[in-house]
């Protein structure tokens, strides 16, 4: 990169630094983009030292690297379907959750005033992690930011198709089929494995009496969620996002 962040720690600073690295499993080669990373405007010296101007870089970064993860892995899916599960994956709540999940707050670099009973708020854990994104890339590339990134995309990828996150196929199916045959879809729940602590359930979505490929899921919910995206998939002439095979494979 041709910008440099060569920046003079304190010690204090620098050894921030370096526990956030490794929380983050990345090791920056200019240590003060990290720093600026995780700095609030409200401390730094001036706006231009804060994560504001990385967290601008940084949306852009992320949205570009999931659409490229979406468009590479989902080849079957249509514009919709991909800008929906994008949107979800890149949102703000997501973003916080992986800044929780990075601990990012032990790190952050904010005034006496930021935050609630000590809490950080979300808004600013969901800023920081797009300036962190950003720092990678500048520091050494778009390939380091891909691995950072794509741990956590293929778990919020994954959320959304079974229904974690805003995507409801069993929303998007009962339309279908009203708007069909006039009648709603049906849920088989086809059987259980596992104890009771860790249950998974089968169930297979019928559409005007004709069955599609059965889903496991976690709950009931999950199970009928994923088992309504595999029937919008074959309705739609594409592979089924989840296959029948037992998630648990040493019961019988």
């Amino acid at each position: 990169m041709t910008e440099s962040r060569e920046l003079k720690l304190s010690p204090d600073d620098l050894a921030a630094v370096k526990r956030c690295e490794q929380n983050l499993g990345y090791e920056f080669v200019q240590k003060g983009y990290l720093f600026e990373a995780i700095t609030h405007a409200s401390v730094a010296n001036t706006r231009l030292c804060s994560y504001e101007r990385l967290e601008f870089l940084g949306d852009s970064i992320l949205g570009f690297t999931v659409c490229e993860y979406l468009f590479k892995h989902f080849p079957d899916w249509l514009e919709g379907d991909l800008t929906k599960v994008k949107s979800n994956v890149v949102s703000r709540q997501s973003c916080a959750e992986i800044g929780e999940h990075l601990n990012i707050e032990e790190f952050l670099v904010v005034g006496k005033g930021i935050g609630i009973k000590g809490k950080v708020p979300k808004s600013l854990l969901a800023n920081a992690f797009e300036s962190i994104v950003a720092a990678i890339y500048l520091d050494s590339g778009i390939d380091s930011v891909k691995k950072f990134l794509t741990p956590f995309i293929k778990k919020q990828v994954t959320a959304a198709i079974a229904g974690g996150l805003d995507v409801n196929y069993k929303s998007e199916l009962q339309q279908y089929a009203q708007k069909r045959f006039g009648l709603p879809p049906q849920y088989q729940l086809l059987g259980n494995q596992g104890p009771d602590h860790d249950k998974w359930f089968q169930v297979s979505a019928q559409v005007d009496k004709k069955a599609f490929g059965p889903a496991w899921g976690k709950n009931k919910k999950e199970a009928e969620q994923r088992a309504a995206a595999n029937a919008l998939a074959a309705i739609k002439g594409v592979s089924e996002p989840f296959d029948g095979e037992s998630p648990l494979p040493d019961l019988e």
